[in-house]
C-alpha cells in the first residue's frame, strides 16, 4: 500500500514496522480480551492441582461453544468482591443433587469419585445440604476441600455460567511446573 508512494527506503522501512507492530499490539488486545486471559491463584484453596502463586491461561472460548462439565477448573468473579478471581473445580452441573454426608460429597446420590481431592471434608459451610443446582448455573469447590471457600458458602453460592470466564487450561508460571492444568 505505501510501498509505491514512498521512496525513501529508511521511511518505507519504518512505515511497515510501524505497521507491523501497530497489528501485533491489536492482535494481542484481540486475543486477550476475547481468546484468553491470564490469572494468578491466591491461596491454597486448590492445592495439591494449583498452588499459591501459580500462573494460569485461562481459555475464554472454551464456555462461547459449550458449557462447564464436572471436573472443569473455572475461573470466575468473586461476588463479594469482582476484582478478585476465584479459580475452583466443577462438581455439579443444571439438575445435580448435590449432598454432603458427614465428610464426604455425593453427587445425584453417587460416593463423589474426585482423584483432586484427598482428605474427609471438616469445612461445612453454611449452605443447607442436599442442594438441587439450578439452571444455568454450577456447583464449584476447591481441591483442598478444607481451605477453600467455595459453592458450600453462601458469599460464593452456585455460580451463574455468565459469571464464568473460562477454563484452566495452562499452567505458565513456575515455570518449572509448566503445562496442562489437571481437570477431569
Amino acid at each position: 500500500m505505501f510501498k509505491n508512494r514512498i521512496t525513501n527506503p529508511f521511511l518505507r522501512g519504518l512505515v511497515e514496522w510501524t505497521v507491523t507492530f501497530l497489528l501485533a499490539i491489536l492482535l494481542f488486545f484481540v486475543m486477550r480480551n476475547f481468546v484468553f486471559r491470564t490469572a494468578t491463584v491466591t491461596g491454597i484453596s486448590m492445592t495439591p492441582t494449583i498452588g499459591h502463586g501459580d500462573m494460569l491461561i485461562i481459555n475464554r472460548l472454551t464456555y462461547q461453544f459449550g458449557t462447564p462439565a464436572a471436573g472443569d477448573i473455572v475461573a470466575f468473579p468473586y461476588q463479594g468482591n469482582p476484582s478478585e478471581i476465584y479459580i475452583k473445580r466443577v462438581i455439579g452441573v443444571p439438575g445435580d443433587i448435590i449432598d454432603l454426608r458427614g465428610s464426604e460429597f455425593f453427587v445425584n446420590d453417587q460416593l463423589l469419585n474426585d482423584p483432586f481431592s484427598h482428605e474427609s471434608v471438616l469445612a461445612m459451610g453454611d449452605v443447607i445440604f442436599p442442594i438441587t443446582v439450578e439452571e444455568g448455573r454450577f456447583f464449584v469447590l476447591g481441591d483442598n476441600r478444607n481451605r477453600s471457600r467455595d459453592s458450600r458458602f453462601s458469599s460464593v453460592g452456585t455460580v451463574p455460567q455468565r459469571d464464568i470466564m473460562g477454563r484452566a487450561v495452562l499452567r505458565i508460571w513456575p515455570i518449572g511446573e509448566f503445562g496442562w492444568v489437571n481437570s477431569r
